[in-house]
């Protein structure tokens, strides 16, 4: 096995498929150079794509794959794709075949395997993806025994992102990890959160500080 990452330097990886989620998100699985090859990304960190804007322009924005270094050869994006998004525009251009510019890791945060008791979490829409990254390493690693509280917010139903891969991970470590959906406009029924995450839905559904307990938020503008 060896890591594809490179910190200071740019390398292309192949699109061999692209997948529409709904009108706006797509999943992107890039090839790595082998078979055993890991993109070598710590838990908790995040890559810098390079691609062109609509006009012709240069631009850099981070992206946090869903798979993990134990998905050998290839590495998967979901990214949600914004009008007047810069790299959106890239992503929305991309055909198989065609090669996207990485370079990483980045980031501040590492985690490592039973650090803590609790991991409480808050995200909203595309800021699931870092998320999902540690939950699922945390959940597959079967000597981690942190336990997960997850809140998701997000405007509908069809904006929940990453919905099956998490309905997933709750039906199989039901004792580990908790998920809590809130939704600004749910449907008719619905019996999760509704309108925006309070201190009240934190509380109930996240653990309570302590020295032994992470807490982390990402909700993208």
């Amino acid at each position: 096995m060896f890591w594809c990452l490179d910190p200071e330097n740019f390398k292309e990886f192949k699109l061999v498929k692209k997948q529409q989620l709904s009108h706006n998100v797509a999943k992107f699985v890039f090839e790595l150079p082998s078979s055993t090859a890991a993109l070598g990304l710590p838990i908790g960190q995040h890559i810098s794509c390079r691609g062109k804007d609509a006009q012709g322009e240069d631009v850099i924005k981070p992206y946090t794959p869903t798979t993990l270094d134990s998905d050998l050869g290839r590495f998967e994006l979901v990214i949600k794709m914004y009008p007047q998004g810069r790299m959106s525009h890239h992503f929305r251009e991309m055909r198989v075949g065609d090669h996207l510019a990485v370079k990483g890791p980045k980031g501040r945060f590492k985690y490592q395997p039973g650090q803590f008791r609790a991991f409480g979490m808050l995200a909203g829409g595309s800021g699931i993806t870092p998320m999902f990254q540690v939950a699922r390493a945390i959940l597959e690693n079967p000597t981690d025994k942190t336990k997960v509280h997850l809140i998701y917010a997000n405007v509908t139903y069809e904006d929940i992102l990453l919905r099956e891969e998490l309905e997933s991970l709750t039906a199989n470590y039901p004792d580990q990890f908790k998920i809590y959906y809130v939704l600004n406009q749910p449907p008719e029924t619905w019996d999760g959160g509704v309108g925006f995450v309070s201190k009240d839905m934190i509380q109930a559904h996240c653990p309570a500080p302590a020295s032994d307990i992470q807490t982390s938020r990402n909700f993208p503008l």
